[in-house]
């Protein structure tokens, strides 16, 4: 029964290549681990951000790899081991082969692990994977902040599947604002932060400038800076960037995350596209 539940919702993605299968495996697996750790307590103590948050709880269109949490607050002695051990439980009930690496290190904030499983993938019907390559295996980065910039914003939603379970969530004003911190510091082109710059621009998100003015001070180059992070002060750094990036790279990078019918649009994507979407959503904000 449980692995006709994963056949079933990988049926639904109406997948048209091996690489959209993939994804969708990858994503389905994401939600059975979620669902495992909403059997726990960690939701009370983490929150659920970055891409993989966007897309599947609210309706970002672009495949994401990795699931990314912060601690509501912070906590240097949070460790992994009691999760994850749930989550192979979890996954293996669901036809998995599951293995998890912890490469999580006292000395470091963020505490790491992967899971990796290549067997789901052999026993499910599907129409592209292996047909041209061997299987590849599935795996996603887990990754937990435990010590995060303040003045993040939460708040619950619900996953349907594999059954009802509560996430707790970054609202989406956090979630820019740490977006926005991404497409500020990060020090390599990341074409899904773009793609997802366009996501909210085009739905006018506000900003939680508290949240991102200490993600700043906290690392990147305006690291232990006091800085007025006002709307005038994003959009400004935000058309400094927009100007010397490498449009090229950034559209290379963002292909394989999307969907065929997407990718005439990446081809658009310029210095002006980006200026013009800017300037755009400045007149929609406070």
């Amino acid at each position: 029964m449980s692995i006709k539940l994963i056949q079933d919702r990988l049926n639904s993605y109406n997948c048209r290549s091996e690489l959209e299968e993939e994804h969708a495996i990858r994503e389905i697996t994401q939600e059975v681990a979620l669902a495992a750790l909403g059997r726990t307590n960690f939701f009370k103590q983490a929150v659920f951000q970055g891409g993989t948050c966007l897309r599947i709880f609210y309706g970002l269109n672009r495949f994401s790899e990795d699931l990314d949490f912060i601690l509501q607050k912070p906590d240097r002695s949070f460790t992994l081991e009691s999760y994850l051990s749930v989550l192979s439980e979890e996954l293996k009930a669901y036809g998995y082969n599951i293995e998890i690496t912890d490469r999580s290190r006292a000395e470091t904030n963020v505490r790491k692990a992967f899971i990796k499983d290549d067997s789901v993938g052999k026993v499910l019907q599907v129409k592209h994977m292996g047909k041209t390559i061997p299987f590849r295996k599935i795996r996603i980065k887990f990754e937990v902040d435990t010590n995060p910039p303040s003045g993040s914003g939460r708040q619950v939603n619900y996953l349907d599947f594999p059954f009802v379970s509560s996430v707790t969530t970054q609202d989406l004003p956090s979630l820019f604002a740490g977006k926005i911190h991404a497409l500020l510091s990060r020090e390599y082109t990341k074409g899904r932060d773009w793609y997802d710059f366009i996501w909210y621009t085009g739905r006018k998100t506000g900003i939680n400038y508290a949240f991102l003015a200490s993600a700043l001070k906290q690392q990147g180059p305006w690291q232990g800076k006091e800085l007025n992070v006002n709307k005038e002060w994003c959009i400004k750094a935000l058309r400094d960037k927009i100007c010397c990036l490498n449009w090229q790279e950034t559209k290379d990078e963002i292909r394989r995350f999307i969907r065929q019918n997407e990718l005439s649009s990446v081809e658009l994507w310029d210095k002006e596209l980006f200026l013009d979407r800017l300037e755009k959503y400045a007149l929609k904000i406070s």
